[in-house]
């Protein structure tokens, strides 16, 4: 069977934590100099909700949310395999993730992505994320785009 399955897990999952090393190897590439000062922001330590996509048993892609506020979710570690894009993976994960968030009692998710991450910020604008002031940390680093998304909208 061709379909993707979808596991709620958290941080301890192996396999999230394999597809995270993959997502940090890429990141380190395109962030270039700037990897360390986002790799500290990325820890995967603790989060409680995160989903990982199987294909054919395969772990394929991840993503988690994490409480930003009492309101707010910030979605992290959104990743699928190069060899798996372009499957509707992503969008599969985002939604689920952003139920899972609603279901929690948020009313909103954040995120922050980098504008050499041309791909995903394309992504995000079609899951109807808008770009909004960079928040927290990403305040003032002029690499980063963050991104929001009313949970009542979708």
């Amino acid at each position: 069977m061709n379909d993707i399955v979808l596991i709620k897990t958290n941080s301890d999952n192996t396999d999230f934590r394999q597809l995270v090393i993959l997502l940090d190897k890429y990141l380190a590439v395109t962030d270039g100099d700037e990897h360390a000062f986002y790799d500290q922001f990325n820890k995967v330590d603790a989060i409680k909700e995160v989903i990982v996509a199987y294909k054919n048993e395969t772990p394929v892609g991840c993503g988690a949310i994490k409480p930003f506020s009492d309101t707010t979710a910030e979605v992290k570690r959104m990743f699928v395999h190069p060899d798996f894009r372009k499957q509707g993976i992503a969008a599969k994960l985002l939604t689920e993730l952003e139920q899972w968030a609603a279901a929690l009692g948020f009313s909103e998710c954040i995120l922050e992505t980098g504008k050499r991450q041309t791909e995903a910020i394309a992504f995000y604008r079609k899951m109807s994320y808008k770009v909004i002031p960079n928040y927290g940390q990403y305040i003032g680093i002029d690499n980063s785009v963050c991104m929001a998304k009313s949970l009542a909208s979708s």
